[in-house]
């Protein structure tokens, strides 16, 4: 039987840390799984999904049972010319699937860089959170991709937003060893101070990795090595009692 793959990731965060975005999660759709439209969406068939009788309702913001529309299927595989179609048919823009995320934000995680831009020109909300309160930019700096942040912070994506954990954008590229996109986001503005749930710095998750060229970069934007967490412990804390004294 023939198969729709696409990247929509549902379930838990990776590596069972409630502050990270499930980035790897693709599955399997059937055919019979989705209806006509979204089927359509899903394979890029532009042909299909502009037939007029897709213009009733719920027409073009029906949902599957994933609560997914076509948009989000159609941007989740990066089919820019369906993404456009359906903006300018003025489907809803910020519809949430099951695990709240928004097109825009399938599109950042699979990384379709046109299908973020037409929908961000149309005036999709870059500052949606999903189940977890990871927003679009959280989703950049995971994957990591320094070019869709820019994009997002260019229509006023909110740099030091917190998930439900408190990390950071900021704070989740130091966690995922991201040097690139930590420095772009200390370029563009992010504060190296901002503090998750226990009262860790950057600094902290940086020092309790041993990451020393995130902990050069951090220390370059003037991280505070005497700033102290819930319990009182330092980043030289952090680096000592993890093995990495040095």
């Amino acid at each position: 039987m023939k198969r729709l793959l696409g990247l929509f990731g549902k379930g838990p965060p990776a590596r069972g840390s409630a502050s990270l975005p499930c980035m790897g999660a693709a599955y399997e759709l059937r055919e019979n799984e989705l209806g006509k439209l979204h089927r359509a969406a899903a394979s890029g068939d532009l042909a299909q999904v502009r037939r007029p009788r897709w213009l009733l309702r719920p027409g073009l913001n029906g949902r599957d049972q994933a609560k997914r529309t076509p948009l989000h299927l159609a941007c989740a595989n990066g089919h820019a010319e369906v993404v456009s179609y359906l903006v300018e048919r003025k489907c809803k823009l910020n519809p949430r699937d099951n695990f709240e995320r928004s097109p825009l934000m399938k599109a950042v995680q699979c990384q379709q860089e046109q299908c973020v831009a037409i929908l961000l020109a149309h005036g999709a909300d870059p500052n949606l959170a999903d189940a977890l309160g990871n927003t679009a930019l959280h989703l950049a700096a995971l994957a990591p991709n320094t070019s869709l942040a820019g994009q997002l912070l260019e229509h006023n994506a909110h740099i030091d937003a917190q998930n439900k954990v408190g990390y950071t954008p900021l704070a989740l590229a130091v966690s995922e060893h991201h040097k690139e996109m930590v420095e772009f986001l200390l370029r563009k503005g992010a504060d190296v101070h901002t503090r998750d749930q226990p009262e860790r710095t950057p600094l902290m998750l940086a020092a309790s990795a041993g990451d020393m060229s995130i902990i050069e970069v951090l220390l370059g934007y003037s991280a505070d090595l005497s700033q102290k967490d819930i319990l009182g412990r330092t980043a030289e804390d952090y680096a000592a009692t993890s093995g990495h004294a040095q």
